[in-house]
């Protein structure tokens, strides 16, 4: 028995947003979940290694560390307060404890993080993974120029 799939142009295959997302967080191509998606610490790949998907669309510019300091702000300062509610530890405990765990989880949540939204913009089709060509920006036509 097989299985036969018709796609229109009109209709795009649906892309499942939480496998694209996990693919991501693990770093890996949101369409296979098998090639690296990263070159660098932030830098994408441009074509996934595995499928050919094009990744060099994404625009994952500020979203990524506003996340991750939302994620390790709330630990940090729930930790503090637990703490400052629970035991009298000095300041210099506080200052050995809580900067290097804030710097730690920073860099360790950035690349994950930025993985997921890579996956989300691709299975959402935001910023040209949509497989359409630009469009032409908008100019003023010459009846506007001719008013002035």
């Amino acid at each position: 028995m097989s299985v036969q799939v018709h796609v229109s142009i009109d209709q795009p295959v649906e892309r499942d947003w939480r496998l694209a997302v996990r693919h991501g967080l693990m770093c890996r191509c949101p369409h296979c979940g098998e090639g690296r998606l990263f070159r660098g610490f932030l830098k994408s790949v441009d074509r996934c290694e595995a499928c050919g998907e094009a990744l060099h669309h994404q625009r994952a510019d500020d979203l990524p560390p506003y996340i991750v300091i939302t994620i390790v702000g709330h630990v940090i300062v729930g930790g503090l307060v637990l703490v400052e509610k629970y035991a009298e530890w000095p300041m210099w405990l506080h200052m050995a404890v809580w900067l290097p765990l804030t710097l730690f989880l920073s860099l360790a949540l950035m690349q994950p993080v930025k993985g997921g939204v890579i996956g989300l913009q691709w299975a959402m089709r935001m910023h040209g993974f949509d497989n359409a060509p630009p469009l032409p920006e908008r100019q003023p036509g010459p009846s506007m120029a001719s008013q002035q």
